[in-house]
């Protein structure tokens, strides 16, 4: 009973996770230029600052799980094909934008590999800002400041061009 109800809040958790990223990364996207954190959270910190470092941290929560998610039972081979060297769907997604096809959703191409890219640039925004956490007073911080920055402006175009390949997907989709 008690592993049925687990299996139920879990699917439930997977079927939102996309939707708890969104919101969550939005939320500290818009705000982080109004974060004044450097070496440490100062005891008197800002709602903003606060804000951003614990919604962060469930930010990186959702970047393991949902890497995780998307991994399992084989569906990494989808995200992360080049591991296996398998870049036919993708040769074949690049050759076809050179004759004006719009690559197709799902399978192994090229709209798959840049999902896949992206999961890895949000675990590496979620880990840099954990280890920035865990440094904090520290003279690494700073250090892994700067990568969490760096990481984060990654996602954001990232973010970008993910909007950019819903949108052809929904032009290919109107259009057949």
């Amino acid at each position: 009973m008690a592993q049925s109800m687990f299996k139920r809040l879990a699917r439930k958790y997977i079927d939102l996770q996309h939707v708890l990223i969104i919101l969550t990364s939005a939320y500290l996207i818009f705000t982080s230029s109004w974060i004044l954190i450097g070496r440490s959270l100062r005891a008197n910190a800002s709602i903003w600052d606060t804000s951003h470092v614990y919604l962060g941290l469930v930010g990186a929560f959702l970047s393991i799980t949902f890497i995780i998610s998307n991994s399992l039972k084989g569906r990494w081979r989808q995200y992360f094909p080049w591991l296996v060297a398998d870049f036919s769907q993708f040769k074949a997604d690049v050759l076809g934008l050179f004759k004006g096809k719009i690559p197709i959703a799902g399978g192994r191409g090229l709209f798959s590999i840049i999902e896949g890219l992206g999961m890895l640039v949000f675990l590496a925004v979620g880990g840099t800002g954990i280890l920035w956490f865990a440094t904090q007073g520290s003279s690494d911080a700073l250090m892994w400041r700067s990568y969490h920055i760096s990481c984060a402006q990654g996602f954001i175009g990232f973010i970008v061009l993910h909007a950019i390949f819903a949108c052809l997907h929904l032009l290919d989709f109107i259009r057949n």
